[in-house]
């Protein structure tokens, strides 16, 4: 079975489609959604969810894009899940703008084919990114809606080496347990409250420093087509309808990321994938590919 945590923000409808094509009896759903959202969007996915008894919304909280906040959400995502039930072997983490790539029974039997690893993007951020370690550098605050860096220096963890990757994460219940419950992670969780952009390296510098995996592959098991945007080095670029040949014969579970506002019609395509190719395609290469990712570079910031 599967615990997914889905972090939604906006376009509620686009949520339920989503929640619609990813729900199975079997698994367990926990829904946040951000507390700046407003109290409408609240109540419209908690009626919505109402039906459904193996899913729940998790307490609202404001979420911050580079803060702490969603490293925060994610945590109390997980321990809620860990007491939701005790039958679920893997935690995945959505946006409320992702979408499956493949049907719910092919998801289960590859993460049971692989059972014990760990798909979490995850390189040295000295060796691989040295551009990202001013995130570690000096203590960063929320504050007025915002990032603010202080001009306070910060010293590094001592014997730690900083890993950095991307949000997105199909990750073990063992692991689930250990970031939430052992004293051995509440250090991680003290350094990386003060700093930037902390999803993308919280997680992946705790398990690969303190946690030991049986097996981590560096690969978060999503399509997402990275695009350069300003000041963020890379940004998820909006698939549309003439992304749908690439979508339906991608390896990934997901893709991230759609706006139905924008182009509706690929995610009715997709809907329709689902339900014609159920769980007969070809299994994903999880070490290839994965391979192929890093040695592409394809880490970067989310949007």
């Amino acid at each position: 079975m599967i615990a997914y945590l889905i972090l939604v923000h906006r376009f509620p409808e686009q949520f339920k489609r989503m929640f619609r094509a990813i729900y199975v009896p079997g698994n367990h759903y926990l829904i946040h959604v951000d507390h700046r959202s407003g109290a409408a969007m609240q109540a419209d996915v908690a009626a919505f969810l109402k039906p459904y008894a193996n899913a729940a919304m998790l307490p609202s909280r404001k979420m911050l894009w580079g803060g702490y906040s969603l490293v925060d959400a994610e945590l109390r995502g997980m321990a809620k899940l860990l007491e939701m039930g005790t039958d679920w072997r893997y935690f995945i983490n959505l946006s409320g703008q992702d979408f499956p790539l493949k049907s719910q029974a092919y998801i289960a039997d590859y993460l049971a084919q692989h059972d014990g690893t760990e798909f979490i993007r995850a390189v040295p951020q000295q060796a691989v990114r040295p551009d990202t370690m001013n995130r570690l550098s000096h203590y960063f605050v929320e504050a007025f809606n915002r990032i603010v860096r202080t001009g306070i220096p910060r010293r590094r963890m001592a014997g730690i080496t900083p890993y950095i990757g991307t949000q997105w994460k199909a990750v073990t219940r063992d692991f689930c347990a250990f970031v939430c419950r052992d004293p051995a992670a509440l250090r991680f969780k003290n350094f990386y409250r003060r700093t930037l952009i902390a999803d993308e390296g919280f997680f992946q510098t705790v398990m690969m420093n303190a946690f030991a995996p049986a097996k981590q592959v560096n690969d978060d098991l999503r399509t997402i087509d990275w695009i350069p945007d300003g000041d963020i080095k890379l940004r998820p670029r909006t698939f549309v309808t003439r992304d749908a040949l690439r979508l339906t014969l991608s390896p990934d579970l997901f893709a991230r990321k759609f706006d139905a506002q924008e182009d509706s019609h690929i995610l009715d395509l997709l809907e329709a994938h689902l339900l014609m190719a159920a769980a007969i395609t070809l299994p994903k290469q999880a070490e290839p590919h994965a391979t192929i990712l890093q040695a592409s570079g394809r880490i970067a910031s989310a949007a």
